[in-house]
Protein backbone atom coordinates (compact mmCIF):
# COMPACT_ATOMS: atom_id res chain seq x y z
CA UNK A 1 0.00 0.00 0.00
CA UNK A 2 1.27 3.25 -0.68
CA UNK A 3 1.10 6.81 1.59
CA UNK A 4 -1.45 9.10 0.00
CA UNK A 5 -0.44 12.38 0.62
CA UNK A 6 -1.90 15.82 0.40
CA UNK A 7 -1.64 17.64 -2.81
CA UNK A 8 0.04 20.66 -1.07
CA UNK A 9 3.24 18.32 0.05
CA UNK A 10 6.36 19.85 -1.24
CA UNK A 11 8.90 17.81 -3.18
CA UNK A 12 11.36 15.92 -1.00
CA UNK A 13 14.26 17.40 0.37
CA UNK A 14 15.97 13.81 1.12
CA UNK A 15 18.39 12.30 -0.84
CA UNK A 16 19.36 8.50 -0.90
CA UNK A 17 22.78 7.19 -0.37
CA UNK A 18 24.94 4.91 -2.41
CA UNK A 19 24.69 2.66 0.90
CA UNK A 20 21.30 3.26 1.54
CA UNK A 21 20.87 5.38 4.11
CA UNK A 22 19.24 8.88 3.53
CA UNK A 23 19.79 12.30 5.04
CA UNK A 24 18.31 15.78 4.29
CA UNK A 25 19.49 17.42 1.16
CA UNK A 26 22.64 19.46 1.76
CA UNK A 27 21.31 22.74 1.61
CA UNK A 28 17.89 22.03 2.17
CA UNK A 29 17.11 23.62 5.58
CA UNK A 30 16.55 21.33 8.06
CA UNK A 31 13.13 20.19 9.72
CA UNK A 32 11.76 23.33 12.40
CA UNK A 33 8.51 23.62 13.84
CA UNK A 34 6.48 22.27 17.41
CA UNK A 35 8.03 18.71 16.45
CA UNK A 36 11.73 18.90 16.11
CA UNK A 37 14.64 19.83 17.98
CA UNK A 38 18.09 19.17 17.64
CA UNK A 39 17.83 15.81 19.57
CA UNK A 40 14.68 14.42 17.33
CA UNK A 41 16.76 15.09 13.72
CA UNK A 42 18.08 12.78 11.67
CA UNK A 43 21.86 12.91 12.72
CA UNK A 44 23.79 13.35 9.49
CA UNK A 45 25.72 10.87 7.62
CA UNK A 46 28.79 12.09 8.98
CA UNK A 47 27.95 11.42 12.35
CA UNK A 48 26.71 7.58 12.17
CA UNK A 49 29.97 6.53 12.89
CA UNK A 50 29.05 3.52 15.48
CA UNK A 51 30.89 0.00 14.54
CA UNK A 52 29.83 -3.75 14.55
CA UNK A 53 32.14 -3.63 17.91
CA UNK A 54 30.46 -0.12 18.97
CA UNK A 55 26.94 -2.01 18.80
CA UNK A 56 28.48 -5.47 20.17
CA UNK A 57 30.09 -3.73 23.24
CA UNK A 58 26.96 -1.47 23.99
CA UNK A 59 25.30 -5.42 24.11
CA UNK A 60 28.22 -6.50 26.21
CA UNK A 61 27.53 -3.75 28.53
CA UNK A 62 23.84 -4.11 28.65
CA UNK A 63 23.47 -7.59 29.02
CA UNK A 64 26.05 -8.24 32.03
CA UNK A 65 24.30 -6.49 34.95
CA UNK A 66 22.51 -7.52 38.04
CA UNK A 67 19.25 -7.38 36.69
CA UNK A 68 20.17 -10.13 33.73
CA UNK A 69 21.58 -11.89 36.56
CA UNK A 70 18.73 -12.19 38.59
CA UNK A 71 16.30 -13.54 35.43
CA UNK A 72 18.26 -16.45 35.41
CA UNK A 73 19.27 -16.98 39.26
CA UNK A 74 15.07 -15.91 39.85
CA UNK A 75 14.46 -18.93 37.91
CA UNK A 76 16.51 -21.34 39.69
CA UNK A 77 14.70 -19.43 43.11
CA UNK A 78 11.08 -20.39 41.18
CA UNK A 79 12.30 -24.07 40.68
CA UNK A 80 14.39 -24.69 37.07
CA UNK A 81 17.83 -26.40 37.49
CA UNK A 82 20.86 -24.84 35.54
CA UNK A 83 19.93 -26.30 32.56
CA UNK A 84 16.03 -25.00 32.21
CA UNK A 85 17.20 -21.64 32.91
CA UNK A 86 19.60 -21.01 30.02
CA UNK A 87 17.55 -22.89 27.53
CA UNK A 88 14.53 -20.33 28.61
CA UNK A 89 16.71 -17.39 28.48
CA UNK A 90 18.92 -18.27 25.34
CA UNK A 91 15.64 -19.38 23.21
CA UNK A 92 13.78 -15.72 24.52
CA UNK A 93 17.04 -13.91 23.30
CA UNK A 94 16.85 -15.57 20.29
CA UNK A 95 13.05 -14.77 19.44
CA UNK A 96 13.44 -11.05 20.72
CA UNK A 97 16.64 -10.48 18.17
CA UNK A 98 14.42 -10.53 15.37
CA UNK A 99 12.19 -7.60 16.23
CA UNK A 100 14.98 -5.69 17.89
CA UNK A 101 16.74 -6.01 14.20
CA UNK A 102 13.93 -4.89 12.38
CA UNK A 103 12.96 -2.13 14.36
CA UNK A 104 16.43 -1.23 14.10
CA UNK A 105 16.65 -0.60 10.65
CA UNK A 106 15.30 2.64 10.29
CA UNK A 107 18.18 4.04 13.03
CA UNK A 108 20.97 3.65 9.97
CA UNK A 109 18.56 4.58 7.19
CA UNK A 110 17.36 7.56 8.28
CA UNK A 111 18.94 8.49 11.59
CA UNK A 112 16.22 9.15 13.49
CA UNK A 113 15.04 8.31 16.89
CA UNK A 114 12.20 5.41 17.98
CA UNK A 115 9.53 8.70 19.20
CA UNK A 116 10.08 9.94 15.82
CA UNK A 117 9.98 6.44 13.59
CA UNK A 118 6.86 5.79 15.84
CA UNK A 119 5.27 9.04 14.26
CA UNK A 120 4.78 7.05 10.86
CA UNK A 121 2.67 4.75 12.00
CA UNK A 122 0.82 6.24 14.95
CA UNK A 123 0.58 9.86 13.70
CA UNK A 124 2.39 12.67 14.69
CA UNK A 125 1.17 13.27 17.96
CA UNK A 126 -0.02 9.72 18.61
CA UNK A 127 3.85 8.66 18.59
CA UNK A 128 3.65 10.22 21.93
CA UNK A 129 1.33 7.42 22.89
CA UNK A 130 3.77 4.53 22.79
CA UNK A 131 6.45 6.94 23.63
CA UNK A 132 5.48 8.02 27.01
CA UNK A 133 4.40 4.21 27.52
CA UNK A 134 8.02 3.02 26.43
CA UNK A 135 9.26 5.86 28.79
CA UNK A 136 7.24 4.57 31.49
CA UNK A 137 8.40 1.40 31.40
CA UNK A 138 11.75 3.02 31.46
CA UNK A 139 11.49 5.01 34.36
CA UNK A 140 10.81 1.94 36.44
CA UNK A 141 13.91 -0.02 35.19
CA UNK A 142 15.62 3.24 35.75
CA UNK A 143 14.29 2.97 39.57
CA UNK A 144 15.02 -1.03 40.04
CA UNK A 145 18.71 -1.03 38.20
CA UNK A 146 19.01 2.24 40.60
CA UNK A 147 18.09 0.12 44.16
CA UNK A 148 20.35 -2.13 43.07
CA UNK A 149 23.49 -0.03 42.54
CA UNK A 150 22.51 1.85 45.76
CA UNK A 151 22.40 -1.54 47.53
CA UNK A 152 25.87 -2.71 46.39
CA UNK A 153 27.28 1.30 47.77
CA UNK A 154 25.09 0.11 51.18
CA UNK A 155 27.25 -3.35 51.59
CA UNK A 156 30.74 -1.77 49.71
CA UNK A 157 30.20 1.01 52.54
CA UNK A 158 29.32 -1.29 55.49
CA UNK A 159 31.92 -3.36 54.71
CA UNK A 160 35.05 -0.51 55.13
CA UNK A 161 32.95 1.37 57.75
CA UNK A 162 31.78 -0.87 60.22
CA UNK A 163 28.13 -1.99 61.98
CA UNK A 164 27.50 2.10 62.51
CA UNK A 165 26.59 2.47 58.84
CA UNK A 166 25.47 -1.24 58.23
CA UNK A 167 22.79 -0.92 61.27
CA UNK A 168 21.77 2.35 61.17
CA UNK A 169 18.35 3.53 62.07
CA UNK A 170 15.81 2.67 59.65
CA UNK A 171 13.17 4.88 57.37
CA UNK A 172 10.32 2.79 55.75
CA UNK A 173 12.15 -0.58 56.59
CA UNK A 174 15.65 0.29 55.66
CA UNK A 175 18.40 1.65 57.19
CA UNK A 176 18.97 5.78 56.66
CA UNK A 177 22.25 4.36 54.79
CA UNK A 178 20.49 2.38 52.59
CA UNK A 179 18.73 5.52 51.35
CA UNK A 180 21.52 7.64 51.37
CA UNK A 181 23.46 4.69 48.81
CA UNK A 182 20.22 5.08 46.61
CA UNK A 183 20.32 8.78 46.32
CA UNK A 184 23.93 8.49 45.57
CA UNK A 185 23.80 5.90 42.85
CA UNK A 186 21.32 8.07 41.59
CA UNK A 187 23.36 11.13 41.47
CA UNK A 188 26.09 9.69 39.82
CA UNK A 189 24.05 8.81 37.03
CA UNK A 190 22.37 11.79 36.13
CA UNK A 191 26.33 13.29 36.15
CA UNK A 192 27.23 10.95 33.36
CA UNK A 193 23.70 11.76 31.16
CA UNK A 194 24.91 14.66 31.30
CA UNK A 195 27.11 14.58 29.30
CA UNK A 196 25.54 13.06 26.31
CA UNK A 197 25.60 10.38 24.04
CA UNK A 198 29.41 10.06 23.05
CA UNK A 199 29.96 9.77 26.57
CA UNK A 200 27.61 6.75 26.89
CA UNK A 201 29.39 5.49 24.02
CA UNK A 202 32.74 5.40 25.60
CA UNK A 203 31.64 4.27 29.25
CA UNK A 204 29.95 1.21 27.13
CA UNK A 205 33.36 0.46 25.22
CA UNK A 206 35.35 -0.43 29.10
CA UNK A 207 32.46 -0.99 30.81
CA UNK A 208 31.89 -4.45 29.08
CA UNK A 209 34.75 -6.76 29.51
CA UNK A 210 35.62 -5.53 32.58
CA UNK A 211 31.66 -6.92 33.64
CA UNK A 212 32.55 -10.17 31.97
CA UNK A 213 35.56 -10.73 34.10
CA UNK A 214 33.70 -9.64 37.18
CA UNK A 215 30.84 -12.10 36.48
CA UNK A 216 34.04 -14.81 35.88
CA UNK A 217 35.32 -13.82 39.06
CA UNK A 218 32.40 -14.61 40.94
CA UNK A 219 31.99 -18.21 39.16
CA UNK A 220 35.80 -19.41 40.30
CA UNK A 221 34.93 -18.15 43.69
CA UNK A 222 31.93 -19.91 44.19
CA UNK A 223 33.06 -23.02 42.70
CA UNK A 224 35.61 -22.91 45.07
CA UNK A 225 33.21 -22.81 48.02
CA UNK A 226 31.34 -25.91 46.86
CA UNK A 227 34.72 -27.69 46.26
CA UNK A 228 34.47 -27.72 42.41
CA UNK A 229 31.99 -26.99 39.39
CA UNK A 230 30.25 -30.56 40.22
CA UNK A 231 28.16 -29.35 42.91
CA UNK A 232 27.31 -26.07 41.03
CA UNK A 233 26.38 -28.63 37.96
CA UNK A 234 23.85 -31.17 40.26
CA UNK A 235 21.24 -29.21 41.71
CA UNK A 236 18.39 -31.05 40.33
CA UNK A 237 15.09 -29.33 39.08
CA UNK A 238 12.40 -28.82 41.46
CA UNK A 239 10.15 -29.52 38.46
CA UNK A 240 11.15 -31.98 35.99
CA UNK A 241 10.63 -32.04 32.63
CA UNK A 242 6.95 -32.64 32.40
CA UNK A 243 3.69 -30.65 33.37
CA UNK A 244 5.16 -28.74 36.10
CA UNK A 245 8.11 -27.14 33.97
CA UNK A 246 5.84 -26.61 30.74
CA UNK A 247 3.79 -25.02 32.92
CA UNK A 248 6.25 -22.70 34.11
CA UNK A 249 8.44 -22.33 30.86
CA UNK A 250 5.75 -20.49 28.80
CA UNK A 251 5.31 -17.34 31.24
CA UNK A 252 8.82 -17.72 32.42
CA UNK A 253 9.59 -17.41 28.33
CA UNK A 254 7.59 -14.72 27.88
CA UNK A 255 9.11 -13.03 30.85
CA UNK A 256 12.70 -13.12 29.26
CA UNK A 257 11.62 -11.65 26.28
CA UNK A 258 9.79 -9.24 28.22
CA UNK A 259 12.60 -7.99 29.76
CA UNK A 260 14.32 -6.97 26.07
CA UNK A 261 11.13 -5.88 24.41
CA UNK A 262 11.75 -2.55 25.85
CA UNK A 263 15.20 -2.12 23.41
CA UNK A 264 12.88 -3.92 20.39
CA UNK A 265 11.19 -0.66 20.49
CA UNK A 266 13.97 1.74 21.02
CA UNK A 267 16.56 0.67 19.24
CA UNK A 268 16.84 3.12 16.85
CA UNK A 269 17.63 5.75 19.82
CA UNK A 270 21.17 3.70 19.05
CA UNK A 271 21.49 2.55 15.63
CA UNK A 272 20.35 5.76 14.33
CA UNK A 273 24.51 6.60 15.31
CA UNK A 274 25.69 3.36 13.28
CA UNK A 275 27.66 4.12 10.36
CA UNK A 276 25.90 0.90 7.87
CA UNK A 277 23.05 -1.57 8.08
CA UNK A 278 25.99 -4.23 8.71
CA UNK A 279 27.16 -2.58 11.71
CA UNK A 280 23.86 -2.61 13.65
CA UNK A 281 22.77 -6.00 12.28
CA UNK A 282 26.20 -7.99 12.69
CA UNK A 283 26.57 -5.49 16.19
CA UNK A 284 23.32 -6.57 17.40
CA UNK A 285 23.25 -10.11 16.67
CA UNK A 286 26.80 -11.15 18.06
CA UNK A 287 26.36 -8.82 20.48
CA UNK A 288 22.75 -9.80 22.24
CA UNK A 289 21.96 -13.50 22.31
CA UNK A 290 25.57 -14.59 22.89
CA UNK A 291 26.14 -12.66 25.56
CA UNK A 292 22.93 -13.51 27.52
CA UNK A 293 23.06 -16.75 26.83
CA UNK A 294 26.89 -16.84 28.26
CA UNK A 295 25.75 -14.61 30.91
CA UNK A 296 22.71 -16.04 31.90
CA UNK A 297 24.89 -19.82 32.73
CA UNK A 298 27.53 -17.57 34.44
CA UNK A 299 24.70 -16.98 36.77
CA UNK A 300 23.08 -20.03 37.12
CA UNK A 301 25.81 -21.82 37.96
CA UNK A 302 26.97 -19.48 41.35
CA UNK A 303 23.27 -19.14 42.47
CA UNK A 304 23.13 -23.42 41.89
CA UNK A 305 26.39 -22.85 43.70
CA UNK A 306 24.70 -20.63 46.46
CA UNK A 307 22.29 -24.10 47.28
CA UNK A 308 25.19 -25.95 47.88
CA UNK A 309 27.30 -23.87 49.56
CA UNK A 310 24.90 -21.69 51.94
CA UNK A 311 21.89 -24.19 51.57
CA UNK A 312 19.86 -21.88 50.49
CA UNK A 313 18.77 -20.06 46.78
CA UNK A 314 20.87 -16.66 46.67
CA UNK A 315 19.35 -14.97 43.82
CA UNK A 316 21.10 -11.58 44.34
CA UNK A 317 24.28 -11.10 43.55
CA UNK A 318 25.13 -7.90 45.68
CA UNK A 319 23.35 -10.59 48.95
CA UNK A 320 25.67 -13.29 47.62
CA UNK A 321 28.86 -10.77 47.17
CA UNK A 322 28.49 -9.87 50.77
CA UNK A 323 28.92 -13.10 52.31
CA UNK A 324 32.78 -13.17 51.50
CA UNK A 325 35.40 -11.98 54.25
CA UNK A 326 37.87 -11.44 51.43
CA UNK A 327 37.54 -7.74 51.32
CA UNK A 328 39.56 -7.40 48.06
CA UNK A 329 36.94 -10.09 46.20
CA UNK A 330 34.12 -8.47 47.75
CA UNK A 331 35.49 -5.15 46.65
CA UNK A 332 35.77 -5.92 42.96
CA UNK A 333 32.68 -7.70 43.45
CA UNK A 334 30.71 -5.02 44.15
CA UNK A 335 32.73 -2.68 42.07
CA UNK A 336 31.95 -4.60 39.05
CA UNK A 337 27.85 -4.83 40.52
CA UNK A 338 28.37 -1.17 40.03
CA UNK A 339 29.75 -1.00 37.05
CA UNK A 340 27.86 -3.42 35.19
CA UNK A 341 24.28 -0.86 36.54
CA UNK A 342 25.86 2.04 35.26
CA UNK A 343 26.04 0.55 32.22
CA UNK A 344 22.95 -0.87 31.58
CA UNK A 345 20.87 1.48 33.16
CA UNK A 346 22.71 4.78 31.41
CA UNK A 347 22.05 3.05 28.00
CA UNK A 348 18.69 1.26 27.80
CA UNK A 349 17.21 3.39 30.62
CA UNK A 350 17.86 6.82 30.51
CA UNK A 351 18.76 7.56 26.76
CA UNK A 352 15.14 6.27 25.58
CA UNK A 353 13.05 7.86 27.69
CA UNK A 354 15.13 11.24 27.55
CA UNK A 355 14.25 11.21 23.59
CA UNK A 356 10.59 10.01 24.55
CA UNK A 357 9.61 12.78 27.36
CA UNK A 358 11.50 15.20 24.73
CA UNK A 359 8.96 14.17 21.61
CA UNK A 360 6.11 15.45 23.82
CA UNK A 361 6.89 18.68 23.48
CA UNK A 362 10.29 19.39 21.61
CA UNK A 363 10.40 23.09 22.08
CA UNK A 364 9.97 23.10 25.81
CA UNK A 365 11.95 19.60 27.02
CA UNK A 366 15.27 18.90 25.60
CA UNK A 367 17.48 15.37 26.12
CA UNK A 368 18.97 16.39 29.20
CA UNK A 369 15.31 17.79 30.45
CA UNK A 370 13.90 14.11 29.56
CA UNK A 371 16.71 12.05 31.46
CA UNK A 372 15.94 14.29 34.38
CA UNK A 373 12.41 13.98 34.63
CA UNK A 374 12.88 9.72 34.23
CA UNK A 375 15.19 9.84 37.14
CA UNK A 376 12.72 11.49 39.09
CA UNK A 377 10.24 9.35 38.24
CA UNK A 378 11.83 6.69 38.72
CA UNK A 379 11.82 7.11 42.11
CA UNK A 380 8.59 7.61 42.23
CA UNK A 381 7.59 4.04 41.24
CA UNK A 382 8.93 2.50 44.47
CA UNK A 383 11.48 0.20 42.95
CA UNK A 384 12.18 -1.87 46.15
CA UNK A 385 8.75 -3.28 45.97
CA UNK A 386 9.08 -4.27 42.33
CA UNK A 387 12.61 -6.21 43.37
CA UNK A 388 11.80 -7.68 46.43
CA UNK A 389 10.35 -10.95 45.38
CA UNK A 390 11.32 -13.16 42.38
CA UNK A 391 7.59 -14.25 41.68
CA UNK A 392 6.38 -10.38 40.98
CA UNK A 393 9.53 -9.10 39.07
CA UNK A 394 9.32 -12.55 36.65
CA UNK A 395 5.70 -12.70 36.38
CA UNK A 396 4.42 -9.73 36.63
CA UNK A 397 6.76 -6.97 36.19
CA UNK A 398 8.09 -8.62 33.55
CA UNK A 399 5.36 -9.98 31.62
CA UNK A 400 2.73 -7.28 31.81
CA UNK A 401 5.85 -4.97 29.89
CA UNK A 402 6.64 -7.51 27.53
CA UNK A 403 2.77 -7.88 26.82
CA UNK A 404 2.34 -4.52 26.50
CA UNK A 405 5.40 -3.39 24.39
CA UNK A 406 4.98 -6.78 21.76
CA UNK A 407 1.94 -4.49 20.85
CA UNK A 408 3.70 -1.65 19.94
CA UNK A 409 6.70 -3.65 18.22
CA UNK A 410 3.96 -5.35 16.01
CA UNK A 411 2.87 -2.44 15.25
CA UNK A 412 6.09 -0.64 14.03
CA UNK A 413 7.45 -3.71 12.14
CA UNK A 414 3.68 -3.72 10.14
CA UNK A 415 4.20 -0.31 9.46
CA UNK A 416 7.42 -0.29 8.14
CA UNK A 417 8.05 -3.43 6.51
CA UNK A 418 4.62 -4.46 5.45
CA UNK A 419 3.02 -1.20 4.25
CA UNK A 420 5.43 1.22 3.70
CA UNK A 421 8.55 -1.79 2.05
CA UNK A 422 10.95 0.72 4.58
CA UNK A 423 10.76 3.81 2.97
CA UNK A 424 10.03 7.25 4.91
CA UNK A 425 9.75 10.91 4.27
CA UNK A 426 12.10 12.42 6.45
CA UNK A 427 10.52 15.90 6.15
CA UNK A 428 7.18 14.64 6.41
CA UNK A 429 8.42 13.02 10.12
CA UNK A 430 8.02 16.55 11.38
CA UNK A 431 5.60 18.85 9.74
CA UNK A 432 1.57 18.97 10.07
CA UNK A 433 -0.59 18.28 7.10
CA UNK A 434 1.96 15.45 5.49
CA UNK A 435 1.63 12.04 5.02
CA UNK A 436 2.01 11.31 8.89
CA UNK A 437 -0.37 13.55 9.95
CA UNK A 438 -3.37 11.14 9.50
CA UNK A 439 -6.58 12.60 11.70
CA UNK A 440 -5.67 15.58 13.36
CA UNK A 441 -1.76 14.17 14.19
CA UNK A 442 -2.82 10.87 15.13
CA UNK A 443 -3.75 7.53 13.59
CA UNK A 444 -6.42 6.46 15.46
CA UNK A 445 -6.36 2.55 13.51
CA UNK A 446 -2.92 2.46 15.13
CA UNK A 447 -4.08 3.16 18.59
CA UNK A 448 -7.46 0.45 18.17
CA UNK A 449 -4.62 -2.17 17.70
CA UNK A 450 -2.49 -0.94 20.43
CA UNK A 451 -5.41 -0.79 22.79
CA UNK A 452 -6.67 -4.08 21.26
CA UNK A 453 -3.48 -6.07 21.92
CA UNK A 454 -2.73 -4.66 24.92
CA UNK A 455 -6.03 -5.87 26.52
CA UNK A 456 -5.87 -9.43 25.26
CA UNK A 457 -1.99 -9.58 26.34
CA UNK A 458 -2.25 -8.36 29.77
CA UNK A 459 -5.83 -8.13 30.29
CA UNK A 460 -5.79 -11.69 32.11
CA UNK A 461 -2.58 -11.57 34.01
CA UNK A 462 -2.30 -11.39 37.93
CA UNK A 463 -0.81 -8.29 38.96
CA UNK A 464 0.81 -9.48 42.72
CA UNK A 465 2.31 -8.43 44.32
CA UNK A 466 0.68 -5.12 43.06
CA UNK A 467 -2.84 -5.85 43.35
CA UNK A 468 -4.96 -9.41 44.13
CA UNK A 469 -6.62 -11.23 40.80
CA UNK A 470 -7.01 -10.36 37.39
CA UNK A 471 -8.49 -7.09 35.54
CA UNK A 472 -10.65 -9.70 32.62
CA UNK A 473 -10.65 -13.48 34.54
CA UNK A 474 -11.99 -14.91 31.17
CA UNK A 475 -8.74 -13.94 29.30
CA UNK A 476 -6.35 -15.66 31.65
CA UNK A 477 -5.57 -18.34 29.19
CA UNK A 478 -3.63 -15.82 27.24
CA UNK A 479 -1.51 -14.57 29.74
CA UNK A 480 1.06 -17.32 29.87
CA UNK A 481 1.67 -15.97 26.14
CA UNK A 482 1.42 -12.12 26.48
CA UNK A 483 4.18 -10.70 24.20
CA UNK A 484 3.30 -13.18 21.43
CA UNK A 485 -0.68 -12.43 22.42
CA UNK A 486 0.59 -8.72 21.93
CA UNK A 487 2.56 -9.03 19.06
CA UNK A 488 0.49 -10.83 16.71
CA UNK A 489 -2.62 -9.51 17.57
CA UNK A 490 -1.92 -5.80 16.84
CA UNK A 491 -0.06 -6.72 13.57
CA UNK A 492 -3.27 -8.43 12.25
CA UNK A 493 -5.65 -5.67 13.41
CA UNK A 494 -3.44 -2.74 12.31
CA UNK A 495 -2.66 -4.39 9.06
CA UNK A 496 -6.85 -4.52 8.89
CA UNK A 497 -7.24 -1.44 9.37
CA UNK A 498 -5.00 0.25 7.81
CA UNK A 499 -5.66 -1.94 4.43
CA UNK A 500 -9.24 -0.54 4.61
CA UNK A 501 -8.28 3.05 4.91
CA UNK A 502 -6.56 2.50 1.11
CA UNK A 503 -9.67 1.25 -0.36
CA UNK A 504 -11.65 3.87 0.64
CA UNK A 505 -9.24 6.40 -0.56
CA UNK A 506 -9.19 4.65 -3.33
CA UNK A 507 -12.55 4.57 -3.71
CA UNK A 508 -13.05 8.24 -2.56
CA UNK A 509 -10.69 9.31 -5.68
Amino acid sequence: MTDTAPTAIPPTSQVTLADGRVEIAPGSPLPSGPFANEDLLPVPVEKRTWTTYNFSALWVGMAHNTASWTLASGLIAVGMDWKQAVLTIALANVIVLIPMLLTGHAGPKYGIPFPVFARASFGIRGANLPAVVRALVACGWFGIQTWIGGEAIFFLAGKLIGNGWSDAGKIGGYAWTMWLSFAIFWAIQVAIIYRGMETIRRFENWAAPFVLVGALVMLIWMSNKAGGFGPLLDQPSKLGWGGDFWKLFWPSLMGMIGFWSTLSLNIPDFTRYGKSQKAQTWGQALGLPTTMTLFALLSVLVTSGSQAVYGETIWDPVQLAAKTDNVFGLLFALVTVLVATLSVNIAANLVSPAFDFSNIAPRKISFRAGALATCVIGVLIFPWKLYSDPQGYIFTWLGLVGGLLGTVAGILIADYWILRRGKLDLTDLYRTGGRYWYEGGWNWRAVVAFLTGGVLAVGGASFKPLIDGRPISALEPLADYGWAVGLGTSTVVYLGLMLLRGRQEEDAA
